[in-house]
């Protein structure tokens, strides 16, 4: 499908990072992270990273996952001002072909051929082989997809699970819901299970516990302070997080019935892993009659390799014909 060396990108609300595949059944070549606001568009951003990678040589074919809805020739990223078309990129650089997918699909191919050591599970469950698998990820959004066996072809199903609406489970979230700050008048998985999310929760928490209304803090600053305990109301938001976190990583379980595992990714993740273990995580994800025996067997874990996303792009150019996924695919002269 590809013609070497391939130009891989993994496009995000914040960030881009590019690199080369130099030649068949090749690991990408780092090139370089290039901030999108630093950019006006994606090919501006390449441009930039391919004068960092020094004498390789050009690429003669792209595949990009981006942080969006991937659904026309030209797609919007969620979280920032950069729009995406494989036939601009293609002409801007001279290649025969150029595919541009949702940013969880390759997490997924990745999730496909990913080593236990690349793993850190939540929970006592071993790994059950041949079934649907589930990637997730809280970030900057929220990403998900599913990997699902079909004959002898891996199908990854993209979804936008995180723009799903997601409501209270008993007395104390509802109090928290009535506290949380709408985005465009909703509440959804990815308004809550984000960066931005984390920082709401924090907020609408503290407003719970003190009576009184509360601005929100950096991300970053919730998790550091709930993780040392210097901040009670963020502590309480981490242990909220991970018991949300459980609960949508089981309903996406059930929807795909993904009997060989859950895999979480994202940025948040990775750095409350003790909470992770340590919450009500596990119960959430089990709590789910008339299934608790069925929910019980499947493993969770958190993808802790660096750079998930550039792995799954590997496979697919590496491994094209193992996967069926939704894309869109300009080629030169079609």
């Amino acid at each position: 499908m590809f013609e070497f060396p391939v130009l891989v990108g993994d496009i995000g609300g914040t960030n881009a990072r590019f690199g080369l595949i130099e030649a068949q059944g090749g690991q990408p070549r780092l090139l370089s992270h290039e901030a999108t606001a630093d950019h006006p568009d994606p090919s501006s951003a390449i441009r930039a990273s391919l004068a960092k990678g020094g004498d390789l040589a050009s690429p003669r074919s792209a595949i990009l996952a981006m942080g969006g809805r991937v659904d026309g020739p030209v797609n919007q990223l969620t979280n920032a001002h950069w729009q995406i078309a494989g036939q601009r990129i293609g002409e801007d650089f001279g290649l025969s072909s150029a595919v541009v997918v949702n940013d969880y699909v390759p997490v997924a191919a990745g999730a496909a051929g990913i080593e236990p050591h690349d793993l850190t599970a939540i929970g006592p469950c071993p790994p059950i082989s041949g079934g649907a698998r589930v990637v997730l990820g809280p970030g900057t959004g929220f990403g998900a997809a599913a990997l699902v066996p079909y004959t002898t072809h891996l199908a990854i199903v993209s979804t936008e699970a995180g723009h799903t609406d997601f409501g209270p489970a008993d007395a104390f979230e509802e109090k928290v819901w009535h506290a949380l700050e709408r985005v465009e008048d909703r509440i959804t998985v990815e308004a809550v299970l984000s960066g931005p999310g984390l920082a709401r929760l924090h907020a609408a928490v503290t407003h719970v516990r003190t009576g009184r209304p509360h601005e929100k803090i950096d991300p970053a600053a919730v998790t550091e302070t709930g993780l040392d305990a210097s901040d009670p109301h963020a502590a309480e938001t981490l242990e909220l997080f991970g018991r949300l976190l459980g609960r949508v990583c089981g309903d996406l379980a059930l929807t795909f019935l993904a009997t060989s595992g859950v895999y979480i990714g994202g940025g948040i993740a990775p750095r409350i892993i003790k909470v992770l273990q340590e919450s009500g995580f596990r119960d959430a994800f089990e709590r789910k009659a008339p299934f608790v025996e069925m929910m019980r067997k499947i493993p969770t874990s958190v993808i802790t390799v660096q750079d998930p996303a550039f792995q799954g792009l590997a496979a697919l150019a590496n491994e094209g014909r193992t996967f069926v996924y939704h894309g869109q695919v300009w080629r030169k002269g079609a």
